[in-house]
């Protein structure tokens, strides 16, 4: 088998999705997977998905089954990334719904103990955030939300982060630990 590779995943959340998309780049190894309002959120934010091809294979939410999951059953995959993540993806998660790519892929990461990081769009009452054409605004999530970002912290091989610099530290720590 090859070196085993990290999976990320963007969905729908543009919180911050630039800085996260000029990490992800920096990194070897990794395969991108997009949900179809990540897909989305990438071209209202300027970002070329051809860029990103040319450094990593791109997976988009096309198939009903969600067939690359099972790259987590061959050890194909030594971490799982999602950031930036929707609040509708992490109710999903915590709800235990895996009906699309993305959630999928979450389940067959956590029931393979692959560990994943994740970097929910609400994390607290009041934030600010980057709309498209790079304009800062506030941002204040429902309390439903916040509830789900607490909850999947709770969750069995799940690290979840608040901001692009814990992101960085908390990849670079995954990959430190395989070395």
């Amino acid at each position: 088998m090859k070196q085993p590779r990290l999976a990320w995943a963007v969905t729908g959340s543009g919180h911050y999705i630039e800085e996260c998309i000029e990490f992800l780049l920096t990194l070897d190894h990794v395969d991108l997977y997009l949900s179809q309002a990540g897909e989305e959120v990438l071209q209202m934010y300027g970002i070329n998905l051809k860029d990103i091809k040319d450094k990593m294979p791109v997976y988009r939410d096309k198939a009903a089954s969600a067939p690359p999951v099972g790259h987590f059953y061959s050890g194909y995959y030594h971490t799982f990334v999602m950031a930036p993540t929707t609040s509708n993806t992490i109710a999903k998660c915590v709800l235990g719904i895996a009906d699309s790519l993305v959630t999928n892929l979450y389940s067959q990461a956590g029931k393979c103990r692959v560990p994943s990081i994740v970097y929910p769009c609400d994390i607290a009452p009041e934030m600010e955030t980057t709309a498209p054409r790079g304009k800062k605004v506030m941002v204040y999530p429902r309390k439903i939300d916040l509830e789900g970002t607490a909850k999947i912290r709770t969750f069995e091989y799940t690290t979840v982060v608040e901001s692009v610099d814990e992101l960085i530290e908390a990849v670079h720590k995954r990959l430190a630990s395989l070395k």
